[in-house]
Order: structure tokens, then sequence, then C-alpha cells
């Protein structure tokens, strides 16, 4: 049986609750257009259910429309999706859990293409900085 990679956002890589208040206290932070990201590592420990837990945001001082948010995050989730396991490995071998918020900080909708591109970035940059 091969080893192939699950594609999936499950429930358990998602941050939410007082995870993500605390990932905005105390964090190392940077920019990759079109993202501004917020990230901490830290030991893993039993009750981890994931490796990488991710917060998508964006805000609605910058895009108006529910319409065009829903669709920035649909489409930063599915580009997160598709780049995750390179982080995720290197996380694995470090014994490390990662939390990490992407804030989208243009104002204009942006295609999938540049989407997937500054997701790539973003993860790269975390992978680097493990």
């Amino acid at each position: 049986m091969t080893n192939t990679p699950k594609y999936g956002f499950p429930k358990a890589e998602r941050l939410k609750g007082g995870a993500a208040d605390a990932l905005f206290r105390d964090s190392k932070s940077g920019f990759s257009y079109p993202y501004r990201f917020v990230w901490k590592c830290r030991p893993m420990r039993p009750e981890d259910k994931a490796e990488v837990s991710v917060l998508v945001a964006v805000p609605k001082r910058n895009i108006k429309r529910a319409v065009g948010r829903n669709l920035l995050k649909r489409r930063t989730r599915e580009a997160y999706r598709l780049a995750k396991h390179p982080l995720i490995e290197a996380a694995k071998q470090k014994g490390l859990h990662v939390d990490m918020g992407l804030i989208y900080s243009t104002k204009e909708i942006v295609d999938y293409k540049v989407v997937s591109r500054g997701v790539e970035s973003v993860l790269a940059k975390i992978s680097r900085g493990l």
C-alpha cells in the first residue's frame, strides 16, 4: 500500500476559539501577497489531533460583500488543502504543532492562481521558520 497524502481539510485542522485568540497575542508574522500571516509553534501534545491548525480570515473592511469574502475564503482553503503537505511533514519531523492564521489583506478579489501562489509562499516561509 502506498503512502499517498490525504488532501482533505478536516475539522481538526481548523483553528477556532481560545487558540485563535492566543495566536494573535504572541506570534510571529509576515506578509506574502495577498496575505498577512501570523503563526506560532509549540511542542506537540497528546490532545492535538493535527500537526497544523489554520484560521482563514477575509476582513469586511477590505471586501464589503459577503459573496466576495466567502469566495476568497473558499479559494484560500482550497489552496491550503492542496499545498499543506510539506509543512505538515516538517512539523511532524520536528515534533511541533503549528497554529497559523491567513488574513487576506488586499481590497480586490484576485484569481485563484494568485491565491495559490500566496498560500504556497506563506507555507514555505513558515516551514523555513520552524
